[in-house]
């Protein structure tokens, strides 16, 4: 998250004021494993937590529980003002490679200290992510950020070229830290006749995976603009089959008659 004008912004311990940068390191008692071809690459159940301004949180492990008979150190090598200069290994399980999937700051510089002996993984870059017996998506949950989920009786419309999409005073709103809340509404109040699936599907550590539609109104295409959690995790369970538009690509949408 970036500050805006002079105001601190905030994310758990990493805030920024007039142009501050943070990084900060801190215990993490989940146990997190990951998974590589079949075999297990990394199990701890002493992890700590990265948090750096602008970016998502990042697991790193103690190097004593990643297997390191999978991994190979290469000549690869980056360098962060804020961290000191990364080291990388790729793993390797049977036939299958993972390229510099793996670094760390074998000599921090002095402000991290913590970062010595600990390692990260690019998430993408092996199969499977499990916080206890979960799995887990697109990156580590921030435990200071927050997902409410609101019944509402607010009054909710959405309109493209004039024509009503949507309208429904029965929404759910779902209120995540940093971002503008969403409305979710019952299929019922939206013209489904008007949406089209599309194959587009993007995940959230907060919310699961969802799916896309794009909308048809008149003679206007908007691509990919409506999205639902058919399937989502539990602590968005409540919109789960509701169908969320987004505001800033769509020509009217309104709450009490005020556009958003």
């Amino acid at each position: 998250m970036t500050a805006t004008g002079s105001a601190p912004t905030r994310t758990g311990p990493v805030w920024t004021d007039k142009g501050e940068y943070r990084v900060v390191v801190e215990p993490n008692p989940r146990r997190i494993r990951v998974f590589f071809n079949g075999a297990t690459i990394a199990d701890s159940r002493n992890m700590r937590l990265l948090h750096e301004t602008r970016h998502s949180p990042v697991y790193y492990f103690p190097f004593e529980d990643v297997a390191m008979q999978y991994l190979t150190k290469t000549a690869h090598s980056t360098h962060c003002p804020h961290k000191g200069d990364a080291s990388y290994w790729s793993i390797k399980v049977g036939d299958k490679v993972a390229e510099n999937a793996i670094w760390a700051y074998e000599n921090p510089i002095d402000r991290q200290p913590e970062l010595k002996g600990l390692c990260a993984f690019y998430w993408n870059r092996v199969d499977k992510w499990m916080e206890e017996d979960e799995e887990i998506l697109i990156h580590p949950k921030n435990p200071y950020w927050r997902v409410d989920v609101v019944k509402s009786s607010r009054h909710v419309q959405v309109k493209v070229g004039g024509e009503v999409i949507a309208d429904s005073k029965r929404p759910m709103v779902l209120f995540e830290t940093g971002l503008q809340p969403r409305y979710y509404l019952p299929r019922e109040d939206v013209r489904m006749d008007k949406l089209v699936r599309t194959d587009l599907r993007t995940g959230c550590p907060y919310k699961g995976h969802a799916s896309y539609w794009s909308l048809k109104a008149g003679d206007q295409t908007l691509e990919n603009v409506v999205w639902s959690y058919e399937d989502p995790l539990p602590e968005s369970e409540r919109v789960r089959g509701l169908v969320a538009f987004w505001s800033e690509k769509i020509d009217a949408v309104t709450v009490d008659g005020q556009r958003i």
